[in-house]
């Protein structure tokens, strides 16, 4: 952006896409809220449609591509993906030493890829219970868990109840995926 039609058509996007824009130069723009993954995918989108690229840090990609990856894994995968090793599979998919991957996604997030990886089996636990189709043993096998009392110690860990309490629950808790760990 180095001319003013350029910030006028930046500032415009962002305002259409509910931020309040703070400061606008060159190649940077300061909005009044962090944008979540699913707005900086429809403001790439949109500013890609009017000839502006979205440039967003090499750190803040690698921790949104290992967020999504393991939500991929979790959400979306069937069962034997789910019994893959997370750190090989992560540093094959993004390229990088997971040592290093792994360090970069802590200090960003404030929790381990593991712990991130957790909290998104046991919300994964929370919506096949909420269904009331499976045992928990079922459960367990479907996420990669050892065992039912191994998922149930871990389930309980994380929540202060078992999953059978969780099932029995009138207003059960959720989370929106991109808010776990937060």
């Amino acid at each position: 952006m180095v001319c003013p039609r350029c910030i006028e058509t930046v500032e415009s996007v962002l305002s259409e896409k509910g931020f309040k824009v703070e400061s606008i130069k060159l190649g940077e723009a300061e909005v009044d809220k962090e944008p979540s993954a699913e707005q900086m995918r429809e403001l790439s989108t949109t500013l890609k449609s009017r000839g502006f690229e979205l440039l967003v840090d090499k750190k803040h990609q690698i921790v949104d591509q290992v967020k999504s990856e393991i939500i991929k894994l979790i959400h979306h995968s069937e069962n034997d993906i789910l019994n893959i090793n997370l750190s090989s599979h992560l540093a094959q998919t993004i390229g990088a030493d997971y040592s290093s991957i792994s360090n970069l996604f802590s200090s960003s997030e404030g929790i381990t890829i593991e712990k991130f990886a957790i909290l998104q089996k046991i919300e994964k636990v929370k919506e096949l219970l909420s269904y009331g189709e499976l045992t928990a043993s079922e459960v367990a096998f479907k996420l990669g868990y050892s065992s039912a009392a191994h998922l149930s110690s871990q389930f309980k860990k994380e929540t202060g109840m078992t999953p059978g309490q969780y099932k029995n629950l009138k207003n059960k808790d959720r989370k929106p995926l991109d808010r776990i760990g937060k």
